[in-house]
């Protein structure tokens, strides 16, 4: 293997750039190992764990020996990045990059500085190429991670549309919103941030027939009734509260200045 900074990306497909290049890499248990290890971030993994998260609780009698076949090929590829400690098999700590790790470098600063939040999450989504490790045929561990990578995407989403409320986007959101509110149904905050999306693009009587819609859902599938904060929304646009609109005539305040 030719020496290079590796970079590995699990937000999408499982890919591996070396030195800006992309490498092929290799696929069923080998890319589900691979994976593994890129989840563990360096702490060593054991041999019993890595058999039971690529086999399942019924591995075959060959299992010992395919992991070895298949840790020996990750190393063709991948080099001394493979390590074998006492406590088990691990990527070299400092020596990879990763694509989840810098999204959530860029999601804890836009946490943390207001006025760059935006840009900083509109940073933070472009690294996702699709559903994060879709390519990866695995479950356990991985599955699990995969859920928490994608609820994540939603996280940080859920954020950038609060920044575009904030700062007077609400008519160019409106579609996103249904498009994400169809795909997420039962996420009330979205719900929330569609109606008052609606509600000051001069949409009001959509607005409460989003609500609506929601109520409606939430009862046929879950047997509920919308949370608090949203009831509180809905209740806020039927007395026509005018802070609701004070985003949008904030940021026309400022448009007239510029």
């Amino acid at each position: 293997m030719a020496e290079g900074v590796c970079r590995f990306g699990v937000l999408g497909p499982l890919v591996l750039e070396r030195d800006g290049e992309v490498v092929a890499l290799p696929s069923g248990h080998q890319r589900s190992l691979l994976a593994l290890f890129l989840m563990a971030g360096g702490v060593p993994l054991s041999r019993d764990r890595l058999i039971d998260e690529l086999w399942g609780e019924r591995p075959p009698s060959s299992a010992v020996s395919a992991l070895h076949v298949h840790l020996s090929k990750l190393r063709e590829l991948l080099g001394d990045l493979v390590v074998r400690e006492p406590a088990g098999y691990a990527l070299q700590a400092g020596r990879f990059e990763l694509d989840c790790l810098q999204f959530e470098t860029l999601l804890a600063e836009a946490r943390t500085d207001p006025e760059q939040a935006r840009e900083l999450l509109v940073q933070a989504l472009a690294l996702f190429r699709g559903e994060p490790l879709c390519d990866v045929a695995c479950e356990g561990s991985i599955a699990q991670w995969r859920r928490a990578l994608a609820e994540k995407h939603l996280q940080a989403l859920l954020l950038r549309v609060d920044a575009d409320l904030a700062a007077g986007l609400a008519a160019e959101l409106v579609a996103e919103l249904e498009s994400l509110a169809a795909e997420h149904p039962f996420e009330e905050r979205l719900r929330g941030q569609l109606m008052l999306s609606l509600y000051r693009a001069g949409r009001q009587a959509d607005a409460l027939d989003a609500f609506a819609r929601a109520r409606r859902d939430f009862a046929t599938e879950l047997g509920l009734e919308p949370g608090e904060q949203l009831s509180r929304l809905h209740a806020r646009m039927l007395a026509q509260d005018p802070t609701l609109l004070l985003a949008v005539v904030a940021a026309a305040t400022a448009d007239q200045s510029a």
